[in-house]
């Protein structure tokens, strides 16, 4: 290291717009901060610049209140002193879903952009953890460095160091890559981001302040060139740190002392970083610590924030984006500004305090709201597209049945054929309120003898249920609303092979039904299809045996409940407690379902755990006795906890369709599924974003936490070369491989806390979440090492609802079934499929699952006229070669994300 030393003071505040106060409150604090640095700026042309915390919804929520000033926040942009970007806002990297992080970094970097400059660094000041992907997905933003506080280091819970020998890193700077090669240089803010906080002017202080905060910079620094954070959490600018930096000047004279900024501190330190950095790879999570810092268990905090927040990312990216998309080639509209206004409305509720669900109870209110408006709007973009694609699908070959046969169409949005069971609700007879409505009339219309078929007479079965009549409306583009009453049936039966990325399309019609009276039913507490056996033992476990191979999981689907005296930050289970399980109770079986296509069982457990802790955790919480250290106990009063649990076969499904209900009138608890593997391996597999992560089953040497809870987003598998199972999830982000001998996966459905955590006391009793809840998970046994992919992709559409729309009969250029992209690939996953607003190109992205290279095929059509390689942020890279078969080959190396654009013919 050269002899001269440069310290880079970077002013900012890190911005939470919601956490220990509500949104509002904290937002009429960021006007006045606002309003404190533009005039700082203004009037003092030594204070250089200001780094305005990644995110760029910081202006809109400014300009929310003070819309005047505009114009002089662009001046400032423009001229280099106000940094802001590259991030919309500042997410949790593992609970938000990968497009989410991706239309993230895209909606960031184009409103910066439009300010008129972005900060070009990998920004995650606070995120609880790091994605390993975040090197390829910066690296193809064209962005070279991430800068972040957590997950290396033995670091406390708010990142205190600890001292130790085996840092993952010797110092702040290090090179993070991903799993498939890429990397970035990665900046540790070892003494966190609020390292240079409150500089002193006073010669004698700044003196002591300096001598105490160069020797913990040194620490660390592999180059000359350190940097200080000028700011903290909602910190008040300093806006004298130019004396500041005078007086440091005049202190230490071979110190030089820069009021600085990412894109110039990064660039000097690049060039003057040794050869020898270390390398770290994939995941930081934190795993090289005593493990009660790592705040994973926000994972589980208010569960109900991450099941809406589940739903409402896929309808937005995995139905809404690729249905839009669809009618798009077809000539359609693709509304850019509705959807940027669901995403957007959506990430408000994706910065970590938010989602992590580590928030004041208002905040959290607030955010189910928000949740709702965008799933709203996706709701209507939804039914737009599919109004518009099914009125050009040609359903005049379902005439031959006659002109009263209900055509309608099975929509698969996910990236591979589908087969599944569906329902839809056909309109046998309408009557319009203009026309006059006879009730009387309209409940009797006969309904006839009829039965369900696809355009080539094949006839499928399905329930049929009598809806009556309902009141329902149609709103016209050019006249007013209509109101009408309709004749109603609801069709039930199971779709079969719906091409990936297109549709199906059936008709109710008048026909002789042909009957079928197959069951998947063996017995009163046994189902079975041509792949997997179901029983139901006298404790309402499942014992599942896969027919493919003969392996057969037991005790699966236990219930496991334990005290939590912790926070929404972390779990922390009642010393010498032990564990309550339902394993010993009497269940009550029921058969619900019995059809040829579908069986599903009903078992009520009727169980009673403690009511809460007791009087002395309210104590500690208010004495601030920090929760590692508690005393509190359960209290021996019980509740009453019953659960019921459907659990669903589907004829043609590998998988066993879970959903668990129960009234939680209990608190200061954690509630979790078991699944026993018995599977022998030291690893397992979970989906993370863009990648399918390998995680050790036990922790780190140094890990004392009895718990070792991860994150997930769609699954979590446990697998050999012979023998897997894995279990996928709506909502539930939280599992743990349980260190009992039987490598058990365990989901979290449910945990309840009365405080915040963190810095104070802040009581929060609706994260108790009491009352009705509702979980869903599906399990799937397979055989593998080769068969643990078709686990996955089974998975991962489970994530994703049908769609379904009713047509009429009519003619049109699409055929009844249709596939509007057709691709293949061994290991790659689809991700997404929407049109970039900038070039009207329809952009698809997929990712490799594996750990080896694999090509991507895609056949294009005449609707394009070129192909390219893209990247995240939907740049034009390299046009593609379309061979004479009409087909495009990719190379993709392993773990890689792949973007790929198909520019438009004018029609």
């Amino acid at each position: 290291m050269e002899d001269k030393k440069y310290i880079h003071i970077i002013s900012h505040t890190h911005w939470d717009r919601e956490w220990y106060l509500p949104y509002e409150k904290h937002h009429v604090l960021l006007t006045k901060l606002m309003d404190r640095l533009l005039e700082t700026l203004e009037s003092n042309p030594d204070f250089k610049s200001y780094h305005l915390d990644g995110q760029t919804i910081i202006l809109d929520d400014y300009l929310q209140i003070r819309p005047e000033m505009r114009e002089k926040l662009q001046t400032f942009v423009r001229e280099g002193r106000l940094h802001i970007g590259p991030w919309y806002i500042l997410q949790d990297e593992f609970l938000t879903s990968s497009e989410a992080n991706i239309r993230n970094l895209q909606y960031g970097m184009k409103d910066a952009a439009l300010w008129g400059g972005v900060s070009k660094v990998g920004y995650f000041p606070d995120s609880f953890g790091n994605i390993g992907q975040a090197p390829q997905i910066l690296s193809q933003a064209g962005i070279n460095n991430a800068v972040f506080g957590r997950g290396v280091k033995p670091t406390g819970f708010n990142n205190t160091v600890s001292e130790a020998e085996n840092y993952e890193s010797p110092y702040s700077e290090m090179l993070w890559r991903s799993p498939d090669g890429s990397s970035v240089l990665g900046i540790l803010f070892a003494n966190w981001y609020c390292n240079g906080n409150e500089v002193p002017t006073d010669e004698k202080e700044a003196q002591k302040y300096w001598e105490q905060h160069i020797a913990s910079l040194e620490k660390y620094a592999a180059s000359p060139h350190m940097l200080m954070m000028n700011g903290c959490d909602h910190q008040p600018i300093q806006t004298d740190l130019p004396e500041a930096i005078r007086v440091a000047e005049t202190l230490y004279p071979n110190i030089e002392f820069i009021h600085s900024n990412f894109n110039d501190y990064v660039g000097k330190l690049a060039a003057s970083l040794p050869q020898n950095l270390k390398v770290i790879e994939g995941e930081l999570r934190s795993q090289q610590t005593d493990g009660w810092g790592t705040l994973v268990n926000t994972a589980s905090a208010r569960v109900y924030i991450k099941q809406m927040n589940q739903l409402s990312q896929t309808l937005l990216e995995k139905v809404a984006e690729p249905l839009s998309a669809f009618a798009y080639l077809q000539g359609g509209d693709y509304h850019h500004h509705l959807i940027e206004y669901a995403w957007k409305t959506l990430m408000q509720n994706h910065p970590h305090d938010s989602i992590c669900g580590c928030s004041v109870d208002e905040v959290h209110r607030e955010m189910v709201t928000r949740f709702e408006k965008s799933k709203h709007v996706a709701e209507m973009i939804i039914d737009e597209s599919l109004e518009s694609i099914s009125e050009k699908i040609n359903t005049a070959s379902f005439k031959k049945w006659g002109e009263d046969a209900l055509p309608f169409t099975v929509y698969n949005t996910t990236g591979w054929d589908r087969t599944g069971v569906v329902s839809i609700t056909l309109d046998v007879k309408r009557d319009y309120f203009s026309a006059g409505v006879n009730k009387q009339e309209l409940k009797g219309f006969p309904l006839g003898e009829r039965t369900l078929v696809d355009d080539k007479g094949t006839e499928y079965h399905c329930k049929v249920e009598d809806l009556g009549i309902a009141f329902d409306y149609d709103l016209p583009e050019e006249k007013f609303r209509q109101p009408y009453m309709a004749r109603r049936v609801r069709l039930t039966f199971e779709a079969e092979k719906v091409p990936a990325l297109g549709f199906t399309t059936y008709a109710w019609v008048s026909s002789s039904k042909h009957n079928d009276n197959s069951s998947l039913i063996i017995n009163e507490n046994e189902m079975e299809n041509n792949y997997v056996n179901v029983k139901i033992n006298e404790n309402g476990s499942l014992t599942v045996t896969n027919k493919v191979n003969g392996r057969t999981f037991e005790d699966l689907c236990v219930y496991e409940d334990t005290g939590d005296i912790g926070n929404e930050y972390m779990y922390k289970q009642p010393n010498n407690e032990q564990a309550l399980t339902t394993k010993d109770l009497i269940a009550k079986v029921n058969i619900i379902e019995d059809t040829p296509f579908q069986a599903a069982y009903e078992i009520v457990q009727e169980w009673e755990i403690p009511a809460s802790a007791s009087d002395l955790l309210d104590k500690e919480q208010k004495e601030l006795v920090w929760f590692t250290g508690r005393k509190s106990e359960r209290v021996d009063e019980k509740v009453p906890f019953t659960i019921k649990t459907v659990v669903t076969l589907a004829k043609n499904s590998k998988g066993i369709d879970v959903k668990t209900s129960f009234n939680n009138q209990a608190k200061d608890h954690r509630l979790r599924a078991l699944f026993p593997t018995d599977i022998k391996t030291d690893v397992h597999h979970a989906d993370s974003i863009f990648e399918i992560a390998k995680r050790t089953n036990e922790p780190s040497h140094a890990w004392t936490n009895p718990d070792h809870s991860q994150h997930q987003q769609a699954f979590v598998d446990v697998s050999n070369e012979v023998e897997g199972l894995t279990v996928a999830n709506l909502g539930l982000n939280e599992y743990e491989i349980i260190r009992d001998g039987r490598n058990t996966i365990a989901v979290t459905l449910l945990r309840s806390v009365g405080e915040l955590g963190d810095w104070g006391y802040f009581p929060t009793p609706e994260a108790q979440c009491l009352g009705e809840q509702t979980v869903s998970f599906c399990i799937y046994p397979h055989d593998g090492k080769d068969s643990a992919t078709k686990a996955y992709k089974d998975a991962y559409q489970y994530q994703v609802p049908w769609s379904l729309k009713q047509t009429g009969l009519h003619d049109g250029e699409l055929p009844p079934v249709h596939s509007f992209v057709q691709w293949e690939s061994a290991n790659l996953a689809f991700s997404s499929m929407k049109v970039s607003k900038q070039s009207g190109d329809v952009m698809m992205r997929w990712f490799n699952m594996a750990d080896e290279s694999d090509t991507l095929i895609v056949k294009t059509s005449e609707t394009y006229k070129n192909t390219y390689e893209s990247n995240v942020i939907e740049e034009k890279k390299k046009s593609l070669h379309v061979d004479g078969n009409k087909a495009i080959h990719v190379s993709v190396r392993n773990h890689e994300i792949v973007t790929l654009g198909f520019e438009k013919k004018l029609i």
